[in-house]
C-alpha cells in the first residue's frame, strides 16, 4: 500500500509538472505572473502555517523572514555593474560589491540566513505566549524593516535593489513548492509533526508528556522562517526590485489570510486558499476601472476591488470558521476510502 501510494504521488508530481508546462507555452507573461506567485505563496503559507497552524503559535513576524531571503538572494545574484549602478550614492561594502553565486544557492543562503535570525529571535520570544508572542514577533519584523533600511551599504537603505536578475519562473516557483508540501507533510507526520500539534492543543498536557516545548517551539519557529527566506528570495527575483517597503506588517497579512481561510492546520488547505486568494484578487480587478452597461457608465473607484474581496472572504470565513479544509487533508487514504464505498444492498439502510 505505501509503495502503491508513493507511485501516485510521483505520477501527480508529473502530471502536475506537465500542466506547467502546458502553462509556459501558452497562457501570457500576465497570467503566468499570476502563477508564479500562486505557487510562492504556497511556500509562504505553508511556512507560516506550521508556525501558526501547526503548532499554536501566535506569529506576526513572516514579513521579516521574508526581507532577509530577499535581499540576500538578491545580493548574491546580482552582477557587479548593477551593484555598481545602485550604489551610487554609497559604495557597497566589499566583498559583497564582487560576490556572485548561482540562483540555487543563493537562494539557500537566503533561506538558511531568514531560519538563522528565526532561531535568534525565537530563542527569547518563544518563552511568550498569544497575544505577547504576536507582539514581539511583529516587532522583530518591524526591526528588520528598519535596520535594513539604515544598511544603505549592504542594503541600499530606503532605495532599494533594482535590475534584479528575473531568475524565478514556473519551473523553480512550483518545483520550490512540491519540495515544500513534500517536506511539511513528512515532518507534520513524524514524530516531530505529533508533538507540534501536542503543543497546539494543550502545552501543559504536552509538556507533561515529556515533550520539550522550547526545543520543539524553536525548532517550528526556525523551520518556518526558513521556508520564508525562500519564498522571499523567489518573491524578489519574480520582481526584480525591492525596497523595505514592500516587507511591512501588509505582507505578513497576506500570508496569515491564506492559512487562515484555508484552515489553520491543513496543508491542502494552505494550497486551495494560496490559488484561491492570488488569483480571485485579480480577478476581481475590473471593479477599479470604468464599466459600461449599455448606455449606463458606471465610474471606477479605487480600492473597491479589495472592498468586495474582503467581503467574499467575510463570507466565507462566516460560514467556514475553521477555514475551508479546517485541519482536514485530502490524502491518499481518504481518497481510497471515497472510491472504495460499496452501494448499499437493495432495501438496505444506512446504519
Amino acid at each position: 500500500m505505501k509503495q502503491k501510494k508513493t507511485l501516485l504521488t510521483v505520477i501527480a508530481i508529473l502530471v502536475l509538472f506537465v500542466l506547467v508546462y502546458l502553462a509556459d507555452q501558452n497562457l501570457d507573461s500576465y497570467k503566468m505572473r499570476i502563477l508564479n506567485l500562486c505557487a510562492i505563496y504556497v511556500v509562504l503559507g505553508l511556512s507560516m502555517n506550521l508556525i501558526n497552524g501547526f503548532t499554536g503559535l501566535f506569529s506576526l513576524g513572516h514579513a521579516g523572514f521574508m526581507a532577509v531571503g530577499a535581499y540576500t538572494t538578491a545580493i548574491l545574484t546580482m552582477p557587479d555593474v548593477v551593484k555598481g549602478q545602485n550604489f551610487f550614492m554609497v559604495p557597497m561594502m566589499k566583498p559583497l560589491d564582487t560576490m556572485h553565486v548561482p540562483f540555487f544557492l543563493a537562494l539557500l543562503i537566503g533561506g538558511i540566513f531568514a531560519g538563522i535570525v528565526g532561531y535568534l529571535i525565537g530563542a527569547p520570544a518563544l518563552r511568550l505566549r498569544g497575544d505577547y508572542l504576536a507582539i514581539a514577533t511583529l516587532g522583530f519584523a518591524e526591526i528588520i524593516r528598519v535596520v535594513f533600511t539604515n544598511m544603505q551599504s549592504i542594503t541600499n537603505g530606503a532605495l532599494g535593489l533594482k535590475g534584479i536578475p528575473e531568475s524565478s519562473n514556473v519551473w523553480w516557483t512550483f518545483g520550490v513548492a512540491v519540495v515544500t508540501v513534500l517536506f511539511i507533510g513528512s515532518l507534520i507526520n513524524s514524530s516531530y509533526g505529533r508533538a507540534f500539534k501536542a503543543i497546539r492543543e494543550d502545552e501543559i498536557a504536552a509538556e507533561s508528556m515529556g515533550i520539550s516545548l522550547f526545543k520543539h517551539k524553536v525548532l517550528a519557529f526556525t523551520i518556518g522562517a526558513f521556508f520564508a527566506g525562500i519564498g522571499g528570495g523567489l518573491l524578489g527575483s519574480l520582481l526584480g526590485t525591492i525596497d523595505p517597503l514592500m516587507f511591512r506588517f501588509f505582507l505578513t497579512f497576506n500570508v496569515l489570510l491564506i492559512i487562515i481561510l484555508g484552515g489553520m492546520g491543513s496543508i491542502t488547505g494552505t494550497i486551495i486558499s494560496a490559488f484561491i486568494i492570488t488569483i480571485g484578487g485579480e480577478a476581481l480587478r475590473f471593479l477599479d476601472e470604468s464599466m459600461t452597461i449599455g448606455n449606463l457608465v458606471i465610474p471606477g473607484i479605487s480600492g473597491l476591488r479589495m472592498v468586495v474581496f474582503s467581503a467574499l472572504l467575510m463570507i466565507v470565513v462566516l460560514f467556514f470558521n475553521r477555514g475551508i479544509m479546517g485541519t482536514n487533508e485530502i490524502t491518499w487514504d481518504r481518497l481510497f476510502a471515497k472510491f472504495n464505498k460499496k452501494p448499499l444492498a437493495k432495501g438496505g439502510s444506512k446504519l
